[in-house]
């Protein structure tokens, strides 16, 4: 798995995963500051994403299995720090379901524990018509033309829906084209694995099998237009250690680059004390 890393090699490692869609550079930030704090950062392109590798699965099992298997390679003696977005919370947060000894600290960003989303979409049925991105997803060549289009313009109308008056930049945007332009269509078939009964039934198996026992620090900014802040509703329940959350009001979903100092501030000290 190809990565970006900063800092000392024989420093505490985190690893900071990215969601869709989005590449490494969207925690140079938070890179910056944890490496100021005496930490390695550590930012992969997860499976599927070019440069690493574009052969499957894209399951959540698989993808949180290869995380572990680079903290391993990466820490091999020491318990690792993990920050997730997005999807790079969905990974995070199964991998320390998985492999708690594993998980020093955890702090996941946008999406919450995955049995409280489930749990909340019967209570908050306007969730529905902000997914339904996802229920495109499920159509092969339909899916990947339409997010081709035009030069990916339906990624930036994503971000503009998601982060509400929030704009990276050209050159971030022409970044990301390249990296999915390179990787089409994998980054789309981690949803489709998603759908799977089997995957279905081994995800519940796993979470449903006890509380998260990884301290855990969750953000989720209140203007998000991806996934609403009610969806986190009743979330502690899924977390037997400590649980901490922390909603950005004036943030949207890329919270970490809209407000860096907020969120980065909170993601050091919940790291510096667990």
């Amino acid at each position: 798995m190809s990565y970006v890393s900063s800092g000392n090699a024989d420093a505490p490692l985190v690893l900071c995963l990215y969601g869709f869609p989005d590449i490494p550079r969207t925690w140079e930030p938070l890179s910056r500051d944890l490496c100021n704090a005496g930490y390695r950062a550590v930012s992969p392109w997860l499976p599927g994403y070019a440069p690493s590798s574009l052969e499957g699965p894209f399951d959540v099992p698989t993808l949180a299995q290869k995380i572990l298997a680079l903290a391993d390679e990466l820490s091999p003696s020491e318990p690792i720090r993990i920050v997730g977005h997005d999807w790079g919370a969905v990974i995070a947060s199964f991998a320390s379901a998985l492999s708690p000894a594993r998980v020093r600290a955890a702090a996941m960003l946008a999406v919450p524990h995955l049995l409280a989303f489930e749990a909340n979409l019967e209570k908050h049925p306007r969730q529905l018509g902000r997914s339904a991105y996802m229920a495109l997803f499920q159509i092969p060549m339909v899916s990947d033309l339409v997010v081709r289009w035009r030069s990916f313009r339906f990624i930036r109308r994503l971000w503009r829906t998601w982060s509400p008056g929030f704009d990276p930049g050209s050159s971030y945007f022409e970044e990301l084209e390249l990296c999915l332009r390179s990787s089409m269509p994998a980054p789309l078939q981690y949803y489709r694995a998603l759908a799977s009964p089997k995957v279905i039934r081994t995800l519940r198996r796993t979470l449903e099998a006890g509380p998260t026992v990884v301290p855990t620090l969750y953000l989720h900014g209140e203007r998000d237009g991806c996934i609403g802040p009610e969806m986190t509703e009743g979330q502690e329940k899924h977390f037997s250690a400590l649980f901490e959350t922390l909603t950005l009001a004036e943030a949207g979903h890329f919270l970490h680059l809209e407000r860096p100092t907020e969120v980065n501030e909170a993601i050091l000290r919940w790291f510096e004390t667990h």
